[in-house]
């Protein structure tokens, strides 16, 4: 054999040598330490702890948390009366597990304000401390998007008017220890302003303060008009993942996944708006909306439109997940939604007959909504099936429901998904694809 075809049968073996180690090397099975976090080439890396700021009471001067930092939550923070927290676009919060009287949260009380700006190329995340997510990063390297309850929430108060029990102007939120006065809200300021919230991603939150107690994700009690909350990711909340008590402030771009329990829950006469908005139900949630009237005397409507909800159903294995729950009197407009890949059970309930009432009164507007029953072979495939009325007026309900209602086989109202795109672990896991 020449000395060039020894030479080619040398590149070949090495050739084939190298191609066996890349079929190897796919297979990472390497675990970290609790201090390290495995990179995508199978190496683990140290994580950085020197940029963490241990947040251990409340804020009550003026305070700014930068990007360069994580700020860890230790216990429940409250950001009193009079005092403004500026958090950075680009800057994660994380907070420590903790459950009952020590649950950590955020919370912003009545007369205080959080200006948390994130960008589309920056959002602002809040998650927990045992994520190992660090400054610059948008996935978690480590945390399931499935696991919940590892911290609180964060919680938005103010003095705008709602409708608690009787007649009073401000009462205590739900999540919080009545010990807590940080936690009262409402009042008689329609235009309150709480601050600016864009751009926020809120991870693995709900950890319980009682029995069947939890906090939400983000909590919005009492707030007024002035304050501006848009672009708002909610992820695993053990409990709801958005809660509006009262208030009137207008909400735009939300995005709820895996929510334990509803994805949006509104309570207490709100007068503000939801425009444009993605639930994404998870194996444990219960309803897609959650609308409930007034607790006192105060009466009000609000509007939500614009929105897409997924379920969890898969023909008949799955059996629970509801589309909507109307309670207590309530006075809204839902319009342009669209609910798709719900189960053979699952319908849209007006609960009792106050809230029967109110729709028959022309105080319940439905317009515009479709259902994609396209993957049942059984069960709820029909208008008549879908919507139940409790309070006496079934019959004239279903009947009714054609003139608001529609089965499709593919969407043509429903959410803009543009607005979640490339900031949202939602995006990023593939979740809007459907949508």
């Amino acid at each position: 054999m020449n000395t060039f075809n020894k030479l080619l049968l040398l590149i070949f073996a090495a050739l084939s040598i190298g191609l066996g180690s890349c079929d190897k090397e796919d297979e990472c099975t390497l675990t970290c330490g609790t201090d390290e976090v495995l990179t995508a080439d199978c190496t683990c890396v140290k994580i950085n702890t020197s940029n963490e700021v241990k947040v251990t009471s409340n804020i009550t001067a003026n305070t700014t948390w930068t990007k360069d930092k994580i700020w860890i939550l230790t216990t429940r923070i409250a950001v009193v009366s009079g005092t403004t927290l500026t958090i950075e676009a680009g800057t994660i919060v994380k907070g420590e597990a903790g459950s009952g009287a020590n649950a950590t949260a955020l919370l912003i009380a009545r007369g205080a304000k959080l200006i948390a700006k994130g960008t589309s190329t920056s959002p602002i995340i809040f998650t927990s401390s045992a994520d190992k997510i660090q400054p610059g990063q948008i996935e978690s390297p480590n945390l399931e998007n499935t696991v919940n309850g590892l911290w609180g929430g964060l919680l938005i108060l103010g003095k705008a008017p709602i409708s608690g029990s009787g007649s009073a102007e401000a009462v205590q939120i739900e999540g919080i220890p009545a010990s807590d006065v940080n936690g009262l809200f409402g009042g008689t300021d329609p235009a309150d302003n709480s601050g600016e919230l864009t751009y926020i991603s809120i991870r693995h939150g709900g950890a319980n303060i009682g029995e069947g107690n939890e906090i939400n994700g983000l909590t919005l009690g009492g707030v007024g008009s002035g304050t501006k909350v848009e672009n708002i990711e909610i992820i695993s909340n053990q409990d709801d993942g958005l809660e509006v008590f009262g208030g009137s402030v207008n909400i735009k771009n939300v995005i709820v996944w895996n929510a334990g329990d509803d994805q949006i829950d509104c309570d207490q006469a709100w007068t503000g708006t939801l425009d444009n908005f993605i639930a994404i139900l998870g194996t444990d949630s219960d309803h897609g909306l959650e609308f409930d009237g007034p607790e006192g005397s105060r009466t009000g409507s609000f509007t939500v439109k614009n929105g897409s909800l997924k379920g969890k159903g898969n023909g008949t294995a799955i059996t629970n997940g509801e589309y909507a729950d109307f309670r207590d009197k309530l006075e809204c407009t839902l319009e342009n939604v669209y609910f798709f890949n719900f189960s053979t059970s699952s319908d849209f309930e007006l609960d009792n007959a106050g809230v029967s009432d109110n729709w028959a009164a022309g105080k319940i507007v439905l317009k515009n909504l479709e259902f994609n029953v396209s993957h049942l072979t059984s069960g709820n495939t029909t208008l008549d099936a879908i919507f139940k009325d409790d309070g006496g007026r079934d019959a004239a309900f279903n009947t009714a429901a054609a003139g608001f209602a529609k089965i499709v086989t593919s969407k043509s109202t429903g959410a803009n998904k543009s607005a979640f795109a490339a900031w949202t672990v939602s995006d990023k896991k593939g979740q809007l694809a459907e949508f």
